[in-house]
């Protein structure tokens, strides 16, 4: 058996760029790895896929990613299959990748469980066929993403800093929010290269004014509790706020540790999210 980690994702600037004719967006974004992470374990089995976990509200048959990535594998490279166990802890449906995530860490350990040997590019090459996330997750750290999410550049590690991390108690659908940006116009693209270039100065001030995410006004006028939670964070010491993916997870980006877990409190106090996390920026994984 191995276990293995698979962390969760923020996006630090998100901006849509463009769409191809088969549908998917073409984004730029930045991309970051933070300490929230599922716990998934893994045994060889002769060839059923089983998936047992913590969560009861989760599909686990061939519509989870976890099955159809250990699918791939399998059907691809004639292997056995596998039992998993997933420990679940990141927010489900909440623009952090919690399922990309758990699909790139199948990947990973179906090649370590059967001796595979397939580089990291490989599996990057494998994970688009699940979703434009799945490849980043593999990869982690801080990426430039672009293309449909699959073209990816690492770039310096983002700077310590402390992050608050807020999951109101609704579901966001990506599908959703993307076909809702069609018909908006969108005015205000983020400054991905001078976001890239605070983050490679360190700059963490410069970081928190440049955060942008097209599709943070989409989900907003859905659910105005996303833009709430921002203000609260705002007010209790964050230099910056912003939605992550397609919503609906707020992070703040704190200075002090303690300004983080206070703004917590408050949030919850004020019954606008009961699943939050203080972590910090998460570089090798």
């Amino acid at each position: 058996m191995i276990t293995l980690q698979a962390y969760a994702k923020i996006n630090l600037s998100l901006d849509v760029v463009g769409r191809l004719s088969n549908g998917y967006h073409l984004v730029r974004m930045i991309m970051q790895t933070v300490g929230i992470c599922d716990e998934l374990s893994f045994e060889k089995t002769e060839g059923e896929i089983r998936i047992t976990t913590n969560d009861g509200e989760l599909p686990l048959g061939e519509d989870n990613l976890i099955y159809k990535a250990a699918a791939l594998i399998r059907d691809r490279f004639h292997t056995g299959g596998v039992s998993v166990h997933l420990e679940k802890r990141i927010p489900v449906a909440a623009g952090m990748a919690g399922g990309s995530t758990d699909a790139a860490c199948t990947l990973k350990a179906m090649n370590q469980l059967y001796g595979l040997q397939l580089s990291g590019e490989e599996l990057r090459e494998l994970g688009v066929k699940l979703g434009a996330d799945v490849p980043y997750c593999i990869m982690g750290g801080t990426a430039l993403s672009e293309g449909i999410g699959e073209v990816l550049t690492p770039i310096a590690p983002m700077p310590d800093c402390y992050l608050l991390v807020a999951k109101p108690e609704i579901n966001v659908s990506t599908k959703y929010v993307y076909e809702q940006l069609d018909s908006h116009e969108i005015q205000d693209h983020p400054d991905v290269d001078g976001m890239r270039r605070a983050i490679e100065e360190k700059n963490v001030r410069d970081m928190a004014e440049l955060l942008g995410n097209v599709l943070q006004t989409v989900t907003v006028e859905q659910y105005p509790i996303v833009e709430e939670i921002k203000q609260v964070m705002l007010e209790q010491g964050a230099l910056g706020s912003l939605m992550s993916g397609s919503g609906p997870s707020t992070f703040g980006i704190f200075e002090d540790e303690a300004k983080a877990q206070a703004a917590a409190e408050k949030i919850k106090a004020l019954g606008l999210a009961n699943q939050l996390f203080v972590t910090k920026p998460v570089n090798m994984i």
